[in-house]
């Protein structure tokens, strides 16, 4: 399996190589090695450092923060094809960026990061503690109902919000649309510390979650505590789904693929499951970047929309073969 992982992370290796040289501008490999080696501020370098490199960086993190989160929504609540929104993260996030535009009148993405993450880290909070009163062995299913419940009621907030102030609109449009391409490191470097912080909680949980997945009674039977693997497995999808969506906004699909296609390889050893839906999460998003660079004769496509293109029939495929399974 160790192997499997390292053949995961070259190619990954490969897509990033590929994000540097790739776009409406291409770069040779050599010229990249070379500009990377010494920044000259030639054309080529300028493309290299200034644009390519953050947005790469950015979408390896995102991806890397994306599938991790996903994979532990999907063990969190049981569900298979659940992902970090259903615990109000994009809700609570674009609230927050409504707040920050109209509440602080903020208007640079720098500026209201902060408060994506503090309104995905309120929502997510909310969710939980709903989520948690009652019966344990219901708590699944209940985080399920009042994470749906919450993100409907802050999306009616913040589309009312919206729809009456066109200043707040003007800015929303352009967070909600995910996107990777954004032209400060420091965005990545502001949020960084969250998402080392999740990807090592994440990582961690592996083996508390395995015998979780067996039932709470024969979980707590093996020595799990279930109420804290529970609550530290809801802090690692707060602090992993909430900096990357307040970093590049919403992106849906990734969340939910790349646990599935990590499954393919490792089953439902969590212990295995998570790392490889970590770099699958950056391999798809990286790849998604890509294709939206290329696929239109002028202009790009961004991330989030090119995830929900290949993502919305992975979907439906899911859906189906459960279906037939059942």
């Amino acid at each position: 399996m160790t192997y499997l992982l390292l053949a995961v992370l070259g190619v990954l290796g490969a897509v990033a190589v590929g994000s540097l040289l790739v776009g409406s501008q291409p770069v040779g490999i050599g010229q990249a090695l070379r500009v990377l080696l010494s920044d000259d501020r030639s054309d080529a370098a300028v493309i290299v450092h200034d644009l390519r490199m953050p947005r790469t960086v950015l979408g390896i993190c995102a991806g890397i923060a994306l599938g991790l989160a996903g994979a532990l929504t999907q063990s969190l609540t049981r569900n298979p094809i659940a992902d970090p929104g259903i615990l109000g993260v994009n809700a609570g996030a674009a609230f927050g960026v409504l707040v920050a535009v109209v509440g602080f009148g903020i208007g640079q993405f720098t500026g209201y990061v902060w408060f994506a993450f503090a309104g995905a880290a309120i929502s997510t909070t909310l969710v939980y503690l709903i989520g948690n009163t009652g019966p344990p062995t219901t708590a699944p299913v209940r985080l399920v109902l009042a994470g749906t419940a919450v993100g409907a009621a802050l999306v009616a907030c913040t589309e009312g919000i919206v729809f009456l102030d066109p200043k707040a609109f003007d800015e929303y449009r352009f967070w909600i649309v995910g996107d990777v391409a954004k032209p400060e490191l420091s965005v990545t470097g502001q949020l960084l510390p969250f998402l080392a912080a999740g990807t090592v909680l994440a990582l961690l949980l592996g083996p508390p979650l395995n015998a979780l997945a067996l039932g709470d009674d024969l979980g707590g039977g093996l020595g799990v505590r279930i109420a804290r693997t529970r609550i530290l497995t809801g802090i690692a999808v707060l602090l992993l789904a909430g900096a990357a969506t307040a970093a590049a906004g919403p992106i849906a699909f990734v969340g939910l693929a790349a646990p599935h296609i990590a499954r393919v390889f490792t089953r439902a050893d969590q212990r295995w499951l998570l790392p490889f839906a970590a770099v699958i999460g950056a391999v798809l998003v990286l790849l998604a970047d890509i294709l939206g660079r290329v696929v239109l004769p002028s202009g790009e496509l961004r991330v989030s929309i090119m995830t929900a293109i290949v993502g919305a029939p992975f979907f439906v495929f899911l859906v189906r073969r459960k279906r037939a399974v059942a």
